[in-house]
């Protein structure tokens, strides 16, 4: 999977976290179950948040890419948007997310980039569109976000 990548966010936001005590580059590292599945997320903010996934060890039976692993892949790069959405004082817990799988993938990396349909006070609702290496569509998913306080605050 090469070189370990790390997400850019705007240095506003790092300096906002930092103050908080809270490295974000490793709060959105995508948790154990993103770095099982080689998610990456290459670039994040309230208005754009991008990742890859390799297909390899993210495989059905036959050999296509798993609907949950662009499942994961939606959600995860949907909830870092909310999160940066939301701030610093607030928490995002995925409650609706729904995949449409439009082609298979056997090879390669895939890569999501999840845009906002609504950001609210206490939901955010975000498109992340799923391709190939070739930039063919693979998956459209929808993640709508229930932001809390967090907690302590």
């Amino acid at each position: 999977m090469g070189e370990k990548q790390h997400a850019t966010f705007p240095q506003e936001v790092i300096d906002e976290y930092a103050a908080l005590g809270v490295d974000i580059v490793a709060m959105f590292s995508a948790g154990h179950l993103g770095t099982r599945m080689g998610v990456e997320i290459v670039e994040a903010s309230a208005d754009r948040v991008v990742g890859t996934m390799p297909v390899e060890g993210n495989t059905q039976p036959y050999g296509l890419l798993h609907g949950g692993a662009s499942a994961v892949l939606a959600e995860t790069l949907g909830s870092v948007g909310s999160m940066m959405h939301a701030g610093s004082s607030k928490i995002a817990v995925g409650v609706d997310l729904n995949c449409t799988h439009h082609r298979g993938v056997r090879s390669g990396l895939v890569t999501g980039v999840a845009t906002p349909v609504h950001r609210g006070r206490s939901t955010a609702t975000y498109e992340i569109v799923i391709s190939d290496e070739e930039d063919r569509r693979v998956c459209t998913a929808r993640l709508t976000c229930l932001l809390r306080d967090a907690p302590g605050r």
